[in-house]
């Protein structure tokens, strides 16, 4: 009978551990420097965007059409037909996208049925955009002839982000206690009523901010507005939602496809405006989540 001694055993494994310590630093090396690299080409890009379009933003480059010549073009149509996008695809996909959030977590049944449809709710959230740029096409300007509209394209819009929106308010309502919800029925209170006065209210925060933050992908989408026609140059925003309409990545594609270093210009101070627009609506998101945390925890 052998006896093995308490310290053999270290001993053996002892150059393996130091082999996978050093493995274990060089991988760790490895991702700080592809975040370094990532990093410094974004600066790179961001600080090439600045110094060609900082000089260009002023008052008059906002409140100014679209113009032929550089010194009188502006992004004003851009901007009103993007809030008109944005406003309509909110409109639109909102409620469809927590509607059917409530449905598949309050009310509907754990089979297969749901579990096909959440298996294509998650597959429709990595479709690329211009898939759902031709089914607009088909669908909302051919055959409901909505035409080259601001409404053919926010309901394409709403198309993209609703997969998002769906499983963003999933995952908030998801989250809300069960005990809330047991605490509701015991005092009698109907499944709707459970829903609308207690889960809904403390889920509020999550859905906003992915509705927010599926609004911050679509108004920056260019190709599914491509597909379904929307005009490049616009002399006048738009009144109605069967107007035409252009938007500020319309805008900027247009002008980056021009020969002329102006243009060139243009387009980089347009998407310095459209990266503020983001941020605001990134911050605003995150001071909607905190607020609504805040008055919950009150």
């Amino acid at each position: 009978m052998s006896v093995s001694l308490p310290g053999a055993g270290q001993e053996r494994f002892r150059p393996r551990l130091a082999r996978r310590h050093r493995t274990g630093r060089i991988f760790r090396y490895l991702c700080l420097a592809s975040i370094a690299f990532s990093v410094a080409v974004l600066i790179a890009l961001l600080v090439d965007v600045a110094v060609d379009g900082l000089r260009w933003l002023s008052l008059d480059f906002l409140t100014r059409y679209p113009s032929r010549i550089p010194a009188r073009a502006g992004i004003k149509s851009a901007i009103l037909g993007s809030l008109w996008m944005m406003g309509l695809t909110a409109a639109m996909s909102f409620p469809l996208g927590v509607g059917a959030a409530i449905y598949l977590e309050e009310y509907s049944k754990k089979n297969r049925l749901t579990g096909l449809i959440q298996t294509n709710i998650a597959n429709l959230a990595g479709v690329p955009s211009i898939v759902y740029g031709i089914l607009g096409l088909a669908i909302f300007v051919r055959y409901l002839g909505f035409g080259r509209s601001v409404l053919a394209g926010a309901a394409t819009l709403a198309l993209l982000v609703l997969p998002v929106v769906i499983i963003s308010a999933q995952e908030a309502i998801r989250a809300v206690p069960t005990s809330l919800r047991e605490a509701a029925y015991g005092v009698g209170a109907t499944r709707w009523q459970t829903v609308r006065h207690h889960v809904l209210p403390v889920a509020m925060p999550g859905i906003l901010t992915g509705m927010i933050l599926s609004l911050s992908r679509a108004i920056g989408e260019t190709a599914p507005l491509i597909m379904i026609g929307a005009l490049t140059f616009i002399a006048f925003p738009p009144t109605s939602p069967m107007d035409p309409f252009t938007v500020l990545p319309i805008q900027i594609f247009n002008w980056t496809a021009k020969p002329q270093a102006e243009f060139h210009e243009l387009a980089a101070g347009a998407i310095i405006v459209l990266l503020v627009v983001l941020l605001l609506m990134n911050a605003s998101a995150i001071v909607m989540r905190n607020r609504y945390r805040a008055r919950r925890d009150q």
